[in-house]
């Protein structure tokens, strides 16, 4: 089948002088994904017309196509200090940068009337704030998005993904269905399916999976599927793939450790747990779980100094309160505190009936 490409590049092979086409052509290398033929089309390009402005976007839009952001950066930056100020140069700009890690000069770049103009900067505003844990600035942004682009699927998929860690679920869900087949509005539905103990939530993160099997949040998602269905072994999997991924969200190495002590690695939790702390040293569930592999351990001392820590930093937080109610009944009898973890999956650990895994589907599906 021909694609646009290749039927302008037949029209360009009878007419090869055609700015126009040149052009036109160069647009459509870059859409399929030929960046070296589109590069090839500027150099004709610049051959006929000698530079300007609009070789130079397409010179960086030829950088982002592959991937190689520090051109992409340069051609851009250089349109905006020659006095181009157009939406989509200053956008491409602050994308090409938070590609490279800048996120600080991506952000300078992304003000409200840019947001407001193109649906993608407001989508790369929300994903940036989200990440940097500005939930304020980036709800306000969201939900001007969400009434300015209903039919943006990656706006709406970023939306989608904040009113989860915003714990709007309206917003999420709504979001999520304007979102159409965007992993990452899958992502929301299966979370929110998940929380609901919808069974379709298995079916939507396998979706995702099969077209970005390095999603972490559909990995965590999975994962935590697995450990409530109490099949451990399937959990330490998908959750230790999506913790790697995600790299510094606490929550999901909370999760892989427990998954590990699920399954009878003890050795292994460790590691995750120490991990969370090396992110976080104040994070009250890394402490308190730690505080219940000392007790499996049989070393009371640590077990009742780590459930203090996580007692006095989050007086609700699941692990302190299963540690401290462990050394209750337990105390050092190695045996009872083995049954008490393995029973406390499916036990409630509060008045509120909360389990271990369902605190841990709200800890390692949020951010």
């Amino acid at each position: 089948m021909m694609t646009d490409y290749d039927q302008l590049a037949s029209f360009l092979a009878v007419d090869p002088a055609n700015v126009a086409l040149l052009t036109d052509t160069a647009h459509a290398a870059i859409a399929a994904g030929r960046p070296a033929d589109a590069q090839a089309l500027i150099e004709r390009l610049r051959a006929i017309e000698g530079p300007s402005p609009a070789i130079d976007h397409l010179t960086g839009l030829v950088a982002m196509a592959a991937g190689d952001w520090t051109a992409a950066i340069a051609s851009f930056r250089a349109l905006t200090e020659a006095g181009v100020d157009a939406p989509g140069v200053r956008y491409n700009l602050a994308r090409s940068l938070a590609m490279q890690g800048d996120h600080d000069d991506a952000l300078a770049l992304l003000d409200d009337d840019l947001a407001d103009a193109l649906p993608q900067a407001a989508q790369l505003l929300i994903l940036l704030l989200h990440d940097r844990g500005d939930m304020d600035r980036a709800e306000v942004v969201a939900r001007a998005a969400f009434d300015r682009f209903p039919e943006h699927d990656g706006v709406n998929a970023a939306i989608s993904t904040l009113a989860i860690d915003l714990e709007d679920p309206d917003l999420a869900r709504a979001a999520a269905e304007r979102a159409g087949d965007h992993p990452e509005g899958l992502v929301t539905q299966a979370t929110l399916a998940m929380e609901a103990a919808d069974p379709a939530a298995a079916a939507l993160f396998d979706r995702v999976l099969a077209v970005q099997p390095d999603n972490p949040r559909a990995r965590v998602g999975r994962g935590l599927l697995a450990l409530s269905g109490q099949d451990a072994a399937a959990a330490t999997v998908d959750l230790d793939r999506g913790a790697e991924s995600f790299g510094s969200h606490l929550g999901s190495w909370i999760a892989a450790g427990w998954a590990h002590l699920l399954a009878g690695d003890a050795a292994t939790a460790r590691l995750r747990f120490d991990r969370a702390l090396a992110v976080d040293d104040n994070f009250a569930e890394g402490h308190g779980s730690l505080a219940v592999l000392d007790l499996l351990a049989g070393d009371l001392h640590n077990a009742r100094q780590r459930t203090a820590v996580a007692q006095r930093l989050d007086r609700k937080g699941f692990a302190g309160a299963l540690a401290a109610a462990m050394l209750a009944a337990g105390g050092g009898d190695a045996a009872k505190v083995e049954r008490i973890v393995t029973l406390a999956l499916s036990t409630p650990l509060d008045d509120q009936g909360t389990t271990i895994a369902q605190a841990l589907a709200r800890m390692g599906t949020r951010r």
